[in-house]
């Protein structure tokens, strides 16, 4: 398969020179020297090539063969995906392990799907059948919840001439021959497809599906629709990693796909240590039965890392095309950017803002346009959605990765060290963050949760901008000098983020609500506040209604009632009006 095309002329880190170049094609993947280091032509001049090296090239030199597949960087797609980890550019590293010691050796080359492993294959369709390409011939039950159809690469159509009976088969085994207008062409289980590649749909929908996480302040305020983008910039140790978790976990997506990029090697090691013994909450069934974990950490090849990106979206676009809502980790874009950066300055390139590529933007919308909530090739419906982490130096929001990425995403969860350094989680600011899905998810809220749902969410986020501005004047004179009409309104916000804003991921019951108790919750915490300001306006006092009964049942309700016992917010509701009215009845 691979052939040589021409020998190095010079190393500069991951980025490799080679002369006296034949039939190079750009993006092209290719193995250089004797250990056969994988790599992707980047630039073409004349018969030089650059090449961008994915592995170590220490003790490289000047002299030695480049191999040319004559195709694109690809990633293997097939029944095999769900629980692995793999690194950037999708080799197995629980494989690599048993042929490596402490680090993973220079060449090391293992099949990402496993060969030996045999998928019991049911076709659905027969001999003489015309397909085209994204219908699906076959299934295979890749795990206990996810069922793999075996789809026509996008590429392929013509008429079967041949198809296995339904039995076990590896993923490299022929099952099935088309005839083509080119020719007869055999099928796998698995198909190969080039990551910088979008793969095609029939249609792109409008996103009117919200995802629900589970997370109080990110469904209720600030919300994302499944084929939605969203960014989540916050300095160190303000909790991005802990958000991605808590979705990943809580999600109502088919399918996870978590990328690394970058990251600490301790962090990706708690995330390679407490994911496979997660529990799915809705099945009771491993979190790895729905997810595919891509680990590539600051210490492994710097250009492997910004080849960790595609790699992900590429996977997730494939069970998309199944019918699957799947949901993408990025952790974190800022570290793939570093890595644009460093490798575009060894190319010499001109820089732009903060040394970063001129081309930063392009890459970032590239990027986030590849999701979207569609119609696939095979008439189904499905999804992907992007949650990139952002790691700006300092907290800086203004810094270029963060800038352009609010360019091509429709909802911000501004993580703030102040709330994390408090312990309030998620330290998602209520003030700095916005969501523009709103009006989008807004009918199925109504119809699904409660009608009143996107009056009650503008209510509160009024109180809570009413209330940072009162803040400026407690700062200057304190709260003593505000009237009850506005100190009520402290008083309500400061609720609302105890008991509602800040959760426990710890808690069993904290953990994870339902879109109907998270509702529930928003209706009384609106309506505690207007009847306080009502019986402030008849007479009554701050203090005897911080003293009822429902203040205090408030403050307890999000771990005193579970997602199952949701009717007794109901109650609580009549007693708090049945309480507040006679409130202001008594002050007269």
């Amino acid at each position: 398969m691979f052939e040589v095309i021409g020998k190095v002329n010079r190393v500069l880190g991951p980025v490799v020179y080679a002369k006296d170049v034949t039939r190079a094609q750009m993006l092209e993947l290719v193995e250089v020297g004797e250990d056969r280091l994988i790599g992707e032509i980047v630039k073409l001049k004349g018969d030089q090539i650059t090449i961008q090296v994915y592995e170590d090239t220490t003790g490289l030199t000047p002299g030695a063969s480049v191999y040319g597949s004559g195709m694109p960087l690809s990633v293997e797609l097939g029944p095999g995906l769900i629980g692995s980890i793999y690194d950037g550019v999708q080799r197995p590293l629980s494989e690599i392990k048993k042929l490596s010691d402490q680090y993973i050796h220079k060449g090391v080359q293992v099949p990402s799907l496993d060969r030996r492993k045999k998928w019991k294959f049911v076709p659905i369709v027969r001999t003489g059948d015309e397909v085209v390409g994204g219908q699906t011939i076959g299934k295979v039950q890749e795990t206990e919840r996810i069922e793999h159809s075996i789809l026509v690469p996008p590429v392929v159509s013509g008429k079967i001439v041949q198809i296995v009976p339904e039995g076990e088969y590896t993923v490299d085994a022929d099952i099935c021959r088309i005839q083509t207008n080119h020719g007869e062409k055999s099928l796998q289980l698995f198909q190969k497809w080039p990551v910088r590649q979008s793969r095609p749909v029939k249609n792109r929908l409008p996103s009117d599906l919200p995802m629900i996480t589970g997370q109080r302040v990110i469904d209720t305020l600030f919300p994302i629709a499944k084929g939605g983008t969203v960014a989540i910039p916050g300095g160190f140790g303000t909790g991005k990693t802990m958000v991605e978790h808590q979705i990943a976990k809580w999600s109502d997506a088919d399918v996870v796909v978590y990328i690394g990029c970058g990251e600490r090697g301790n962090e990706m090691t708690d995330v390679l240590n407490e994911f496979p013994k997660l529990i799915d909450p809705r099945n009771g069934r491993p979190l790895m039965e729905r997810t595919v974990l891509i680990a590539n950490t600051s210490n492994m090849p710097v250009a492997a890392r910004e080849a960790s990106i595609y790699t992900g979206i590429t996977i997730a676009e494939y069970y998309r095309d199944m019918g699957y809502h799947v949901a993408i980790m990025a952790d974190s874009t800022s570290r793939w950017a570093e890595a644009l950066r460093e490798l575009s300055g060894r190319m010499e390139e001109m820089p732009a803002e903060e040394g970063f590529p001129a081309y930063l933007p392009t890459r970032l919308a590239e990027f986030y346009e590849r999701a979207g909530l569609v119609e696939t090739l095979n008439d189904q419906t499905g999804s992907v959605t992007i949650v990139g982490a952002i790691s700006p130096p300092g907290g800086d929001f203004s810094e270029p990765v963060t800038q352009h990425t609010k360019r091509f995403v429709r909802a911000f969860w501004a993580l703030d060290r102040d709330l994390a350094n408090s312990r309030h989680y998620p330290a998602i600011s209520w003030l700095d963050s916005y969501s523009e899905y709103v009006e989008d998810i807004a009918p199925w809220w109504q119809k699904n949760a409660d009608p009143d749902w996107a009056e009650l969410r503008k209510k509160m986020l009024d109180l809570l901008q009413r209330e940072a501005k009162l803040q400026q004047v407690v700062k200057l004179v304190g709260a003593d000098v505000l009237p009850d009409s506005q100190r009520i309104i402290l008083e309500v916000c400061n609720l609302f983020k105890n008991v509602f804003l800040q959760q426990s991921a710890y808690d069993k019951i904290d953990m994870y609500t339902t879109v109907q108790k998270q509702v529930k919750m928003l209706r009384i915490m609106v309506t505690y506040y207007e009847l306080g300001a009502e019986a402030i306006k008849k007479g009554s006092t701050l203090i005897k209604i911080k003293r009822t009964k429902a203040a205090a049942a408030i403050a307890k309700m999000k771990f005193g009632v579970t997602n199952e016992e949701v009717e007794k917010l109901d109650d609580l509701l009549e007693k708090m009006k049945e309480e507040m009215s006679g409130l202001g009845k008594l002050s007269f």
